[in-house]
């Protein structure tokens, strides 16, 4: 079936080199760890450690975070794997067009774009909230007609706007500001950790796992649908507490896969991507665990501020002029969190059009920049506009389904392109295989179906639209589709053939 058509991996590496279609190689393995490390943490380690402990582990929540970074990090060696073995921009979308074919690819790629698009534009929402905050601890006051919540969040805008100028202008250039400003954020990160070993009461840990308690169950759209499906009743506290702590503080991680839509820019992917996603992964675990440790030594679980548990941890030790540092650390995690998102974004939608599943000319690559100048400001504009003048923040569960879903598509492709392409050279492979992948996509699956029936919905719908897409515009224009239908290979296609499309 012509919906099922892989694309080789010497075609994909081979469209690397075409004439106005190249990315610079300039990143190393210190930058994508550190591009890793600015997506991965953001408002998580300030807001979702204080839920997660209160309401599901309490100080087991650190257990919770080790069965998170475990379940992640399984879907991170195979990204890893991928990655070192087709180093091209487009992440999952580009390895699965090379093992599940083109509209399992087209499937991830639609994905890909509501994970990143949609969590750019709900993290400029959070973000416009903790400079809000900052600004009014160092006495700025911002109009209400243009904060956060109103007709018009100018903040957010302004944001978008200045990182899209950013990206545009250059990878490296990017990469400079992100190393800043993960400098700073991981600083006060530590500096939050060390400050507050200081205020640590072991017996705040006891009990260590509190005793389980049925958990409230939720009815209609609300409820998660394994809930629905199987009548499984959720609990808190004990083992299956800590079980569904570990589903919530999963989203912390989520992010390392920004790291494989850069695989074109790397110097030496073979080598630096992997250990750019798993180094990235692993020193955010253990700051994970450092914050969590911190916060439940310093207040009892059951009396922690699930909305600013940092601050209100420091306040409760009379050290409230602490939350201006705090603050000033959400801003700066989670502004290198809406670029990396953004130009995870724009790297996606460059390797579609390069396949013309997306009107080729998109995909031409300013010659000074060394950047996709069209993606990038349509990509940015599209955010300013969510995250400025819509509520997206209400759907940010759709950006846990298309992630997870994504993780799940390939874990499941890397068994597949072993057997089909076992004369590979892959410079990291995944232990265990076939095992350790398909446990990976289990978990992944799993962790779908603990998100609520209304995202379900959502998400389907989103999936149709990407279907009407495909089927009405993308399979007829592929460059594999003309390709056949002229009766040449796909690299022979010229320029006046894109260009039709």
């Amino acid at each position: 079936m012509s919906v099922l058509r892989t694309k080789t991996i010497e075609q994909s590496i081979a469209e690397t080199d075409e004439e106005g279609h190249q990315l610079k190689k300039r990143l190393s393995a210190l930058d994508l760890t550190v591009f890793g490390i600015g997506v991965i943490i953001g408002a998580g380690i300030f807001t979702v450690t204080g839920k997660a402990a209160a309401q599901y582990a309490g100080p087991a929540i650190v257990i919770s975070f080790v069965i998170g970074a475990v379940c992640c990090g399984l879907a991170a060696l195979c990204y890893a794997e991928f990655a070192s073995t087709v180093p091209v921009s487009g992440s999952a979308y580009t390895f699965s067009y090379a093992s599940l074919g083109e509209l399992v690819a087209w499937i991830i790629g639609w994905d890909l774009l509501l994970e990143l698009m949609l969590g750019a534009s709900v993290v400029s929402q959070g973000w416009s909230e903790y400079a809000e905050l900052f600004l009014g601890k160092i006495g700025i006051t911002w109009p209400a007609s243009l904060a956060p919540g109103s007709h018009f969040d100018l903040l957010a805008f302004l944001l978008v706007a200045a990182l899209t100028t950013l990206i545009a202008i250059g990878i490296k250039e990017s990469m400079r500001v992100n190393l800043v400003l993960v400098g700073l954020k991981l600083f006060i990160v530590l500096f939050v950790i060390f400050a507050g070993i200081g205020y640590v009461k072991t017996s705040n840990y006891t009990p260590f796992i509190p005793p389980s308690v049925k958990g409230q169950s939720s009815s209609g759209l609300g409820a998660p649908l394994i809930q629905l499906l199987f009548g499984f009743q959720p609990a808190t506290f004990g083992v299956l507490g800590i079980v569904a702590g570990a589903s919530i503080v999963f989203f912390a991680y989520i992010g390392f896969d920004v790291v494989a839509t850069t695989a074109e820019e790397a110097k030496n992917p073979q080598r630096d991507l992997p250990r750019g996603i798993i180094a990235s992964l692993a020193i955010c675990t253990v700051l994970y665990i450092a914050v969590a440790l911190v916060i439940t030594g310093m207040v009892r679980y059951d009396k922690i501020d699930e909305k600013a548990a940092l601050a209100s941890a420091f306040a409760s030790v009379g050290k409230g002029g602490f939350a201006t540092i705090i603050a000033a650390g959400a801003v700066a995690g989670l502004t290198t969190v809406v670029m990396t998102l953004m130009i995870g974004a724009t790297r996606v939608v460059f390797a579609m059009s390069r396949d013309w599943l997306l009107p080729k000319r998109l995909a031409r690559v300013n010659h000074k920049t060394g950047t996709p100048l069209t993606i990038t400001i349509a990509i940015g504009t599209a955010v300013a506009l969510i995250a400025s003048i819509t509520p997206i923040g209400k759907l940010e569960e759709m950006v846990n389904i298309g992630t997870l879903a994504a993780f799940t598509l390939v874990s499941i492709a890397i068994p597949l392109l072993r057997k089909r392409r076992p004369d590979l050279k892959r410079a990291f492979k995944v232990p265990g295989n076939p095992v350790v992948p398909i446990f990976a996509a289990l978990v992944c699956f799993y962790l779908m179906l603990n998100l609520s029936v209304e995202t379900w919905l959502r998400f389907l719908i989103w999936m149709v639209l990407g279907f009407g897409v495909y089927f009405f515009y993308s399979r007829r224009n592929s460059r594999l589709e003309v390709a056949d239908q002229e009766g040449v290979d796909a690299m022979e296609l010229g320029e006046t053939a894109g260009d039709r499309v």
